[in-house]
């Protein structure tokens, strides 16, 4: 328990949020590599964790976000310290694992520009959401300024004149912004939907946390979110046995309606005390849910590289070699986080000073002792 302890897992304010994308990350394992052939799974998790990232970059930064230099450079240096030490290191065996030096193709990889250009090789096949996330962080300063000084519905409909501007773009053959079906399931225009579903969700937390009224008896908003994710679902699976497959059916429900009832879980999830909040609140939960982004960065090379080659030597045993990958890959994944991700992310905060309060960290996501 000493690890878990030096690593502050379970100190998270919001600690069954952690725990769930543990959970998210175990879904996209199993969707692409399932136990069973062609059963792949149809929950749209990037859903889940894009609504995530909205909520928890506007939990930690609203009050303190500033377009000035200096709280910006603070800002990207924080997120450049969580997001991009894994995704070098594991992007480089990658490129060693592919055997893949075209200049252009290393350029957008590692430049995080790769999912903007429609035909474009992922070296590391889940990365592509790397850059609708570090599209939002980097819009986010703006977003939360606006809000701050005028209104969320302001920031929200700025955001939205986007998307139509991403569309216009895509449709003038420049490779930039490609077809509008790229831009709507690829890109953070498509996407940005789910990102202020988390943002609207970070304000209503907050307002109750000033009041002092967060925690409420029952499991009313857990069970409506859940029931509400169940429909949306099974609508979902309703489309997919449709030939040919409705993409503005699936787009519609993906990126504009399942972001609401996951907010309420979540919602659910931080106010009231239930089974599932404290199963996704454990020590467990929590240490995955940390080691969940190297999970999730790491999964498709121990897929393709272990898993596969051994599926073909354990030949009828494809359940118990898929279960032997996936435990592999978390423990992987809890070493590299454990030894490299949270090591280099605290190496980069303090060596460019950037753990100040007023940057937002410590002052929010973190329960503080003195």
């Amino acid at each position: 328990m000493s690890l878990l302890s030096n690593m502050k897992v379970g100190g998270e304010k919001y600690p069954a949020l952690t725990g769930v994308r543990a959970l998210g990350a175990t879904v996209v394992f199993f969707d692409h590599f399932p136990l069973w052939p062609d059963q792949h799974l149809t929950l749209n998790v990037m859903a889940f964790f894009f609504a995530l990232s909205g909520f928890l970059i506007v939990r930690i930064y609203y009050e303190q976000a500033e377009l000035r230099r200096r709280w910006l450079a603070k800002y990207f240096v924080n997120r450049l310290a969580r997001i991009y030490p894994v995704y070098f290191l594991l992007l480089s065996v990658a490129v060693c694992l592919h055997l893949d030096f075209r200049p252009w193709v290393l350029l957008k990889n590692y430049s995080l520009t790769h999912a903007l250009f429609l035909g474009t090789p992922l070296l590391i096949q889940p990365s592509w959401t790397l850059t609708v996330e570090e599209c939002f962080y980097f819009l986010a300063p703006a977003f939360m300024v606006l809000a701050r000084r005028r209104s969320f519905a302001l920031a929200f409909a700025l955001a939205g004149l986007l998307l139509p501007t991403a569309l216009i773009i895509s449709k003038l053959g420049i490779g930039f912004l490609q077809t509008p079906l790229f831009v709507l399931s690829t890109t953070f225009f498509g996407h940005c939907v789910e990102f202020f579903a988390g943002f609207y969700l970070a304000l209503a937390v907050m307002k109750l946390e000033r009041k002092g009224l967060v925690q409420v008896s029952g499991s009313r908003y857990t069970l409506g979110g859940l029931a509400g994710v169940v429909l949306l679902v099974t609508a979902m699976l309703i489309v997919y046995r449709h030939v040919p497959l409705n993409r503005s059916a699936i787009i519609a429900i993906n990126n504009f309606l399942i972001p609401w009832p996951i907010v309420l879980l979540y919602w659910g999830l931080i106010r009231e005390n239930t089974v599932l909040a404290r199963l996704f609140s454990g020590h467990v939960a929590g240490l995955l849910g940390r080691s969940s982004y190297s999970f999730y960065l790491l999964h498709t090379l121990i897929i393709d590289y272990l898993g596969v080659p051994l599926l073909v030597r354990m030949n009828g045993y494809r359940a118990l070699c898929v279960l032997l990958t996936f435990v592999i890959t978390w423990l992987l994944s809890v070493v590299l986080f454990v030894f490299y991700e949270e090591p280099v992310n605290l190496f980069i905060r303090r060596r460019f000073k950037s753990k100040d309060r007023w940057v937002g960290l410590q002052a929010t996501l973190f329960q503080v002792k003195p």
